[in-house]
């Protein structure tokens, strides 16, 4: 059958994806757990892709041919451009970070330095002709909710909970941020609201570690009393670190979406008295007496995302069983403890 002759011209769209290969890749954050995954599932899967990778504090413990490491303040716009220059792709994961007794005891400690550096990336990216862009960012934006939560469920008229007050703030203000630099330029950016990340490189300092990491260290530690804080009950979404590289590149990798927001995590609702169970059958370390501590710092009591958004965009899912992952994350720890001191 021919088709009605209307005089109008189509084109038909074919979506393709970026190659990473031979392309250069300014990756900040680069010696942080979400940075770290990053760097191994691209040197892995685009063998040809150069990362300019960007560290502060911690120095660089892997080594690749492709990986070019650089000491940097990112709160400097020139050091900034000085690194970006001749990138055509960015990955945003520099965060200053850390677990419920940072939230609780010094929460100006997630503020201004992400701010901070944040911005001047952004303003860089625009400066050097950065075409595409992924900021990293995080679920604590959200306000309190019940079972999961999908993007466009975010009430900016409602604060986050007092624990995330601050970093929840920042995190909304630098999403604008992005928005702004998209809607000023022909910058490409896409945003992804992380759940709780874990696995091998994770802080596992006492007054840094997520809750994951700070059970493992007790449990290999064989603590006793086992002491946890909060409640059992308390619900998270986890997603381990492969799971979420694979994700950003993903993301990063889609060439038709040009903005928009996703969030990023398992979709699962993990609880604490279960993360407890299974590490402790992990490590081997059967204690006589198990505390939940509820006057230690605690968060929300609940906090699942529905990442049914980028899955459907992207096709990707996560495929590492929480269970698992955090049997493999107990294994790193106990051959890594002596050495890794983040």
């Amino acid at each position: 059958m021919t088709p009605l002759n209307t005089g109008a011209t189509f084109t038909r769209k074919i979506n393709k994806m970026i190659d990473l290969n031979n392309k250069n890749i300014f990756l900040a954050g680069s010696t942080g757990l979400a940075g770290t995954s990053i760097i191994q599932y691209i040197t892995k899967n685009y063998p040809d892709a150069q990362i300019l990778a960007v560290y502060h504090n911690t120095k660089p413990f892997i080594e690749h041919k492709n990986v070019e490491y650089i000491s940097g303040d990112l709160r400097s716009l020139d050091q900034c451009r000085t690194i970006a220059r001749n990138c055509g792709l960015a990955v945003m994961t520099a965060a200053n970070t850390g677990g419920s007794f940072q939230l609780i005891n010094k929460p100006w400690k997630q503020v201004n330095d992400n701010i901070f550096m944040n911005s001047q990336m952004l303003e860089a990216f625009y400066l050097e002709k950065i075409k595409r862009v992924i900021y990293v960012g995080s679920a604590t934006l959200y306000q309190e909710f019940e079972n999961s939560i999908t993007e466009s469920e975010i009430d900016y008229n409602c604060d986050p909970p007092p624990t995330y007050m601050g970093i929840g703030w920042v995190n909304r203000y630098l999403e604008k941020l992005c928005t702004f630099w998209h809607n000023q330029s022909d910058m490409e950016i896409l945003i992804a609201r992380t759940a709780n990340i874990f696995g091998p490189y994770a802080k596992f300092d006492s007054h840094s570690s997520n809750f994951i990491p700070a059970i493992i260290r007790k449990a290999i530690d064989k603590m006793e009393p086992f002491e946890v804080w909060g409640s059992p009950d308390v619900v998270r979404d986890v997603i381990y670190a492969e799971d979420f590289a694979v994700a950003i590149v993903s993301l990063l990798i889609h060439n038709e979406i040009k903005f928009d927001v996703f969030n990023v995590g398992s979709g699962i609702a993990t609880r604490v008295g279960d993360v407890v169970d299974w590490t402790l059958n992990a490590s081997g370390h059967k204690p006589k007496s198990l505390i939940y501590n509820s006057n230690k710092p605690t968060t929300a009591k609940s906090r699942i995302l529905d990442c049914s958004k980028i899955q459907k965009t992207t096709k990707w899912k996560p495929k590492h069983h929480i269970k698992q992952s955090i049997e493999k994350t107990v294994e790193w720890w106990r051959e890594n403890k002596n050495w890794w001191k983040k």
